[in-house]
């Protein structure tokens, strides 16, 4: 992003670049500097797309179907980590386990053991080894073989909740649509609907690059980041609808321009929502990973903070840049432009003549400009006084 910095205070002085982005008075030419913008998100959906395409998803237990295997954390010995349970499952079966993960915190801690569809006999030897190495504390306070509980998981439920996720995503992209369309027009609904599905894409290939586990907790918190990303963008969308409005008429700023800035007057409330939104997601990422150990939580704040980060930077720099290029499809915007270009050439050059430095940039010179069009008019506009003769004395030559 390019700031710009040719606006001077009323005083005289040149504002800061924080007080300008606090003000919203324009600081970043985010719609000037589009074509970058779509370079690089462009890229980046290519690469999440490649990478969903070559490496695939790491799905869960719950998607792929599989064996898991559950002990106390207390053992004979001590604690028992995952890597003394992979070992024993490696040692009695001959390979590994898919994941071993520790779940909770102090004397309930368990370790979960996650691997492909086991028949009962591998379940029973791998029991015994896990028993006979680690000896698991039961709840009578003594090892047992009983403190060692086991569960199959089909992959036709991990199906179905894919099913189910992707139908209720169709329902909902197709009801955002309608909303947009109604409550401001179809080209704002468009631009949302493609910042939307850029944020669906990224979040999905951001998880394919770094390998994190999909589960059925990720598939809902896709869904629950789908409503923050469009709030963002109805915000911005609203602020330009209302510096836009009666803008055909009216030649002192193109749509591009009454957009940047209607971005840059919401660009501040947009970090500020993203940051307040992310303190309780990183909360339960540090409660569900680090304290309790929950698998389900951690996946759940991984996808919202993910797709948290993606969302308000899809709403700032590519929703509003799309949505300008899209207006400026209608001739009557780029009329309009064409009419502001020649407004400003011609107050250029009347400056030159003048032999001053007027900058029709400038927010502040061309709002003394304008004033003093209306002044002048107001004053055109007002008839001569004559000057009434007073009641009383001659107004000829007196006579002699």
């Amino acid at each position: 992003m390019t700031v710009v910095d040719d606006n001077t205070t009323t005083a005289g002085k040149r504002d800061s670049i924080f007080r300008r982005l606090y003000v919203g008075t324009g600081a970043f030419d985010v719609v000037g500097k589009r074509k970058r913008w779509y370079l690089f998100f462009g890229a980046l959906v290519l690469v999440c797309i490649a990478s969903m395409g070559i490496k695939g998803f790491n799905f869960g237990i719950d998607f792929e179907g599989g064996t898991q295997i559950q002990l106390p954390a207390n053992g004979k010995n001590g604690q028992i980590t995952e890597q003394q349970a992979k070992d024993v499952f490696a040692e009695a079966l001959g390979r590994s386990a898919d994941e071993a993960q520790k779940v909770g915190s102090g004397a309930s801690s368990t370790i979960q053991l996650r691997s492909d569809t086991l028949d009962t006999a591998e379940v029973s030897k791998i029991k015994e080894a896990l028993f006979r190495d680690l000896g698991p504390i039961g709840s009578n306070g003594q090892p047992s073989v009983q403190a060692i509980s086991d569960s199959a998981v089909s992959a036709s439920w991990g199906g179905e909740i894919s099913r189910q996720a992707l139908i209720a995503l169709g329902v909902f992209l197709l009801a955002v649509t309608l909303f947009l369309a109604l409550y401001f027009d179809t080209r704002m609904a468009a631009a949302a609907l493609i910042s939307l599905l850029h944020d669906i894409v990224v979040t999905a290939g951001v998880y394919s690059l770094i390998g994190f586990e999909v589960t059925p907790a990720t598939v809902i918190g896709l869904l629950t980041i789908l409503g923050f990303s469009l709030y963002d963008t109805v915000v911005v969308f609203d602020k330009v609808r209302e510096n836009t409005r009666g803008l055909l008429g009216l030649t002192r700023r193109t749509f591009g321009e009454a957009a940047n800035l209607a971005l840059n007057q919401t660009l501040m409330r947009s970090f500020n929502t993203a940051l307040i939104a992310m303190l309780p997601i990183l909360g339960l990422l540090v409660v569900g990973y680090i304290l309790l150990g929950s698998g389900t939580l951690q996946d759940l704040a991984l996808v919202q903070l993910t797709g948290t980060l993606v969302g308000v930077l899809s709403s700032v720099a590519l929703a509003t840049p799309l949505l300008v290029d899209l207006k400026m499809r209608d001739p009557k915007f780029r009329q309009q432009a064409d009419r502001v270009a020649a407004r400003r050439a011609n107050q250029a050059r009347k400056a030159a003549e003048r032999d001053d430095d007027f900058d029709p940039n400038d927010e502040d010179a061309l709002a003394a400009e304008l004033r003093k069009e209306k002044a002048y008019a107001a004053a055109a506009s007002v008839p001569a006084r004559n000057q009434k003769a007073h009641k009383g004395r001659p107004s000829g030559k007196r006579k002699r």
